[in-house]
């Protein structure tokens, strides 16, 4: 078995639009949330979303691209490009003989091009305007990773991920275990969600998910007075490479993933079961050879809904046992709101900093702690230099997706 490293990350999110000035205001705690302004949301009680600002797709695209392609596919490629170049690989060489070419991509998104499909919708019903032939190939999940992969000229392995907020940890998740079985070209791996249309918004709001406070403070992870998710849209890619490689051409090294864990709670459409996050964890720590002693440092999936976060409380207080207290937690949703898929990623991501420059980013908003929470959630950042850690992510229907991350080490 071969070992698995992240030798460069991009992102797009509402903290930033690269992944180090997100990292940044994550560790100084900054919020990236703010009213909706995509659409008219005053009819409707959910006023907050982590919205991209300034983001300029034809940075990466040109013009008839971006008309032609949903904005979950502008993220990725955005992402995706900046990831290879932090990553030291040329973006502009598509020969076969570019050491990308025989790359691989794995994309997760739970939503793919919905603003486009809700978009045309509405055109073709209210003003009966017809339908663009890029509608049904532009709007696919897949259109991530194969667009990527055109932009790129990587011509190897090729794969869409759709499990709800889970899709971005688990294309990173199985970009590992294909490297880690023997893959030896570079495997490119995230997540991208652009959801901020009326209608996610009003369908995870009839379902009972999201936040009706309206201001800034409305994701609160573990706080008493939590009600909900706050929607948001990004993207966050990784380059994963067999370790061996990486060194050989002196990269960069973020950290070294060491595990994964995947599971089904077989439980209910919406609700989580504890169980099953715990069988993910267990299975991310012993592919890592990871016991509970060893895990310092949790990266939650933190919604701030009052069931998810109390489910998850109970995953990581018995995976941690009697060191509960001591483990540091960080929710990473407080400052990002819930990017889907991308999510997962970011959070993945996020956890490979903490590992190398040993800072863990806080929580904000937790005002008054739930005392069903009894987690050490860390609220201004931490100089900790974690040696090992998870990074939790779960979707509706009980899928659960785990990363073991640890610092790098020849």
């Amino acid at each position: 078995m071969y070992r698995v490293v992240i030798t460069g990350i991009g992102a797009v999110t509402p903290l930033g639009n690269t992944f180090r000035e997100s990292w940044q205001a994550a560790i100084g705690g900054r919020s990236g949330l703010a009213p909706i302004t995509r659409f008219d949301a005053t009819d409707i009680p959910w006023k907050i979303a982590g919205e991209l600002k300034g983001f300029d797709p034809c940075a990466f695209l040109g013009q008839k691209e971006v008309l032609r392609t949903d904005p979950f596919v502008h993220y990725a490629v955005a992402a995706a490009m900046m990831a290879v170049q932090d990553a030291g690989w040329p973006i502009h060489d598509k020969s076969l003989r570019s050491p990308l070419s025989a790359g691989g991509v794995i994309i997760g998104s739970s939503r793919g091009g919905v603003r486009t499909i809700e978009k045309a919708i509405s055109g073709s019903l209210v003003r009966k305007s017809r339908l663009s032939s890029y509608l049904m190939p532009s709007t696919t999940v897949s259109m991530a990773p194969s667009y990527i992969s055109q932009k790129l000229g990587i011509q190897g392995y090729c794969l869409g991920v759709s499990n709800a907020c889970a899709s971005g940890a688990n294309a990173i998740g199985e970009a590992y275990r294909l490297i880690k079985s023997g893959y030896r070209a570079p495997v490119i791996a995230g997540g991208t969600e652009a959801p901020l249309c009326r209608l996610c918004v009003a369908g995870y709001g009839a379902a009972g998910a999201l936040s009706r406070i309206t201001d800034v403070s409305a994701s609160r992870p573990f706080d008493r007075k939590r009600d909900g998710f706050v929607l948001s849209e990004g993207a966050c890619v990784l380059i994963l490479e067999e370790a061996g490689s990486a060194l050989a051409r002196k990269a960069n090294i973020y950290a070294e993933i060491v595990g994964y864990g995947n599971t089904a709670d077989a439980f209910h459409q919406t609700k989580p079961d504890s169980r099953g996050q715990i069988r993910a964890m267990l299975a991310a720590m012993e592919g890592a050879g990871l016991s509970a002693e060893e895990v310092d440092y949790i990266s939650a999936h933190g919604t701030s809904t009052p069931l998810g976060d109390r489910s998850e409380t109970e995953a990581m207080e018995g995976i941690l046992g009697k060191r509960t207290p001591e483990v540091p937690i960080s929710a990473l949703k407080s400052m990002t709101g819930h990017m889907l898929a991308a999510s997962g990623a970011l959070e993945t991501a996020f956890t490979a900093m903490s590992v190398k420059e040993g800072t863990v980013p806080p929580t904000i908003n937790l005002v008054q702690k739930d005392p069903d929470c009894s987690l050490n959630v860390i609220t201004e950042a931490a100089k900790i230099a974690p040696h090992a850690a998870l990074s939790n992510a779960f979707g509706f229907g009980g899928v659960n997706a785990v990363i073991a991350i640890r610092r790098f080490r020849e």
